[in-house]
């Protein structure tokens, strides 16, 4: 029997998990906790139609750990999303935000569907039904979600008030990413765009690479990929190459970032970009670079391709970017990668930020905001390079190494109950 995408991915979060804990003897009741989520909530639940039928979507919140402190993951909204593709990208946040080093266990969430062919009426119906279905689990001391792919901050808005509304009073602290006029936080929007910023800042220091002089392609030009190219464009870093979902544009020269800006936001598309070669998004993996960020989706680089990756650098931006397979390569091939739970930290970094806000209704500026993402992301940083070059390992096992050893510690101070 074939293994699904998502099912191959929990496996592989699983299997690493479980190879470092093995490397670090970290206790068997440990690594058994972690090779499963603590709870699993699947809904099927009604939602009114605009033309007056009914439909049944199925929905899903997962908390894969929380004993370092509240879940914390995104609500993804597509209609291919399944149960093990939940599983791993919870599993993934329990990781994140113990390298990041906040207060929080991982955490995520989904609905079956396709939210480009509902109305903003038939979304606003789905969204409070499915929250009211997963009430038994979120709540701002228990479980905070957040936007992922398909849902955005209007989404979390009505998660707030359906919450709100069963409590009584209003609860911003029990969704992340809103609208600041309802609670949200200053600098959410360029967050984890921020973060692969400053994991590029890092790696060219460490590599003794100038950043004035640095090359950079970045596959995939949404939030992620639109944010890191505005940010690594005011850094000094040239920009050759960006894709989107249609191709990429390429100009060895240099990108005119404000131009492409504008020519997605018009047409939806950076392709048939003035003063650039059309290129596929295969194509932009192999360019000769010096920092390369897959920003799209996952498995772009796998065990056929990765051979010609030609960048010094890759900054995960997207969630899975790599593939086992290929991380063995570019490890070989001396190729230094910053992984996903250290380099796209930057939205659940200010996720945190906007819950203490939200916790305290004491709201902060954005170079407030953006000054505790850069102390929390360079500390975080430098941890995993510390640890790296100790125990003589690629920054991925690095950050695992850290992530499963701070598990580990509050397990083992808690116990277990009864």
């Amino acid at each position: 029997m074939s293994t699904s995408s998502g099912e191959q991915a929990f496996n592989n979060v699983r299997k690493l998990i479980n190879d470092v804990c093995n490397r670090m003897n970290i206790a068997e009741a440990c690594r058994l906790r972690l090779m499963e989520c603590e709870r699993e909530l699947i809904v099927h639940f009604p939602v009114r139609m605009d033309a007056g039928t009914v439909e049944v979507f199925t929905g899903f919140r997962l908390v894969h750990n929380d004993t370092r402190g509240p879940g914390k993951g995104g609500i993804r909204y597509h209609p291919d999303v399944t149960l093990d593709e939940v599983r791993a990208l919870a599993a993934l946040m329990t990781l994140k935000t113990a390298v990041a080093n906040i207060p929080y266990g991982g955490a995520k969430g989904a609905v079956i569907c396709d939210p480009k062919a509902l109305s903003q009426s038939e979304l606003e119906r789905l969204t409070r039904r499915y929250t009211a279905e997963i009430t038994l689990l979120i709540g701002p001391e228990t479980d905070i979600p957040a936007p992922d792919m398909g849902t955005n901050p209007q989404i979390m808005a009505w998660i707030m008030d359906t919450f709100s509304m069963g409590r009584g009073y209003s609860v911003p602290a029990v969704t992340t990413g809103k609208p600041l006029e309802v609670g949200g936080s200053r600098g959410r929007f360029e967050a984890t765009g921020r973060s692969c910023m400053i994991s590029a800042l890092l790696s060219a220091k460490h590599l003794g690479i100038n950043a004035g002089e640095a090359t950079v392609a970045i596959q995939g030009f949404g939030n992620v990929g639109a944010a890191a190219a505005k940010l690594l464009a005011r850094e000094g870093f040239r920009l050759i190459a960006i894709s989107d979902s249609k191709g990429g544009v390429y100009n060895p020269k240099g990108l005119a970032l404000e131009g492409l800006l504008a020519q997605k936001k018009e047409t939806g598309s950076i392709i048939g970009f003035k003063n650039a070669e059309t290129i596929t998004n295969a194509e932009l993996l192999e360019l000769r670079c010096d920092i390369l960020v897959p920003a799209a989706i996952e498995h772009q680089l796998v065990k056929a391709n990765t051979s010609s990756v030609k960048a010094k650098v890759i900054i995960e931006g997207a969630n899975g970017p790599i593939t086992p397979e290929a991380d063995r390569i570019l490890g070989d091939n001396g190729i230094f990668v910053v992984p996903d739970i250290l380099a796209n930290t930057g939205g659940v970094i200010i996720s945190y930020l906007e819950w203490v806000q939200g916790l305290q209704f004491l709201f902060w500026d954005e170079a407030e905001v953006n000054d505790h993402l850069q102390k929390i992301l360079t500390k975080a940083f430098a941890e995993v390079l510390q640890t790296s070059q100790q125990e003589k390992v690629d920054m991925r096992i690095a950050a695992y190494m850290i992530a499963l050893r701070r598990l580990a510690t509050a397990m083992a101070l808690r116990g277990i109950f009864p």
